[in-house]
């Protein structure tokens, strides 16, 4: 802060940028601060766009010195890995086609050519079947780099293999409700700016309660496609969401044109495409979210034709126009909201209650705090169906988190969702067990 004499007594103060070769502690705080602010059509502070730059310069040059020694240190957690190791991601610098001199200009950031969400999963899905092997210092035949930040660079058509630092000058920050597949989830690591960084696409959420989401991402071994925990396996809360800022313009969340039928080949076995994430959104908001227990996702499933079918039932539709396969009329329904929705799920009758079944007790028999005789009856007869492996002990008279998970998993193997398998014993579910 400077102060500025004026001929009135009254004293007014300045704000200033930070110097960006001071090392004091004032000057270095507000430099990180503003490597995150939020952008200036959200309250953000203009300097912060150019701050990111200058500390992106600083960074390639860092990374172009130390590039040769750090080529083999990357390790992230191998694909299904469902802890959370603290992991290392070593980038290269900004560099043009195959390591080639990037243009380093303000202008750069506004350079890149329009993309729909589509162009960026099918791109990072070609990585992916490829099998691209992670380098930081090696080059793909496509030219970018076979690190994080250049798979990203890839997926987003930018023409240079770009940095974590230097990515987010071509996006724009959003918050995690906002996250649509081809967005990317960005961890800049300031003690160590050229290691420990990454960077993630994210291809749609994977459960309903998004705490894991499908992630694209370039990691040792190489190019992957997995179900991950919000935001990640390591460091997750200082993970940032940014959107690219050069997207095309009228499409979906997922990339798929609002109105136009993407066309039927798009759908079916082997499709892994944005189209069938959109397509099972819009059979969620529809009523088809219950035949559906992960996802929506880009990957065809025998989820998506389930849904479809119902929803082409539901308009009076057989035969062949119910297939489970979208076509146009399926589509345009579901796009302009047309027709009726899918009707909820009626369930089946219990079973008549035969010889020797005994009488359902009441609810309040079960539960957190219930203990009496009638919890050990139930886990008894879990544990004659099959059902008892939750138990390391008993089944006893009061009520755990066993007997809840055991119930739990008989309910779903009646076909059950939802509020229907919430592990807690009703009369369908007895009736049911001890039949």
């Amino acid at each position: 802060m400077t102060r500025t004499e004026r001929p009135t007594p009254l004293l007014e103060f300045d704000e200033v940028e930070p110097d960006e070769d001071c090392i004091c502690p004032g000057c270095s705080a507000r430099r990180r601060a503003r490597l995150h602010a939020a952008p200036v059509h959200e309250g953000g502070h203009a300097a912060a766009r150019s701050l990111r730059r200058r500390a992106a310069v600083l960074v390639a040059a860092a990374s172009t010195a130390f590039a040769g020694g750090a080529a083999g240190a990357a390790a992230a957690p191998a694909p299904g890995d469902s802890s959370a190791p603290t992991t290392t991601n070593p980038q290269g610098g900004v560099t043009g086609p195959y390591g080639g001199e990037a243009v380093a200009s303000a202008a750069t950031a506004d350079a890149a050519a329009p993309v729909t969400r589509a162009q960026i999963i099918e791109r990072a899905q070609n990585w992916v079947n490829q099998k691209v092997p992670y380098s930081m210092s090696r080059y793909w035949t496509d030219g970018y780099r076979q690190d994080c930040s250049g798979f990203v660079s890839m997926a987003w058509g930018l023409g240079s293999s770009q940095t974590t630092w230097t990515l987010i000058d071509f996006a724009e920050r959003i918050g995690k409700a906002d996250l649509q597949p081809g967005d990317v989830l960005v961890y800049n690591n300031p003690a160590n700016p050229q290691a420990g960084s990454h960077v993630t696409i994210f291809g749609g959420w994977t459960n309903t309660a998004r705490t894991r989401y499908l992630a694209y991402e370039q990691t040792a071994p190489g190019t992957t496609k997995r179900d991950t925990p919000y935001a990640y396996w390591s460091d997750s809360a200082s993970y940032v969401p940014y959107r690219l800022s050069a997207l095309s313009p009228g499409t979906s969340s997922d990339g798929a044109s609002s109105t136009a039928f993407p066309g039927a080949d798009r759908f079916g076995p082997g499709a892994d495409n944005a189209y069938v994430t959109e397509l099972g959104r819009l059979l969620v908001q529809r009523g088809g979210g219950r035949f559906y227990t992960d996802g929506p996702g880009p990957r065809w499933g025998e989820s998506d034709r389930r849904a479809t079918e119902a929803f082409q039932l539901a308009q009076g539709w057989r035969g062949s126009e119910a297939d489970g396969l979208p076509g146009k009329d399926t589509w345009d329904y579901l796009v302009n909201h047309k027709g009726r929705d899918i009707a909820p799920a009626t369930p089946p009758p219990p079973p008549p209650a035969g010889p020797g079944v005994p009488a359902f007790p009441g609810r309040d028999r079960f539960g957190p705090g219930a203990d009496n005789d009638d919890v050990r009856r139930l886990g008894e007869q879990l544990v004659r169906k099959g059902f008892g492996g939750f138990y390391t002990e008993g089944p006893g008279p009061r009520w755990s988190e066993s007997d809840r998970r055991c119930v739990q998993a008989f309910q779903e193997a009646q076909g059950w969702h939802g509020d229907e398998a919430d592990g807690l014993p009703g009369p369908d579910t007895w009736a049911r067990l001890f039949s």
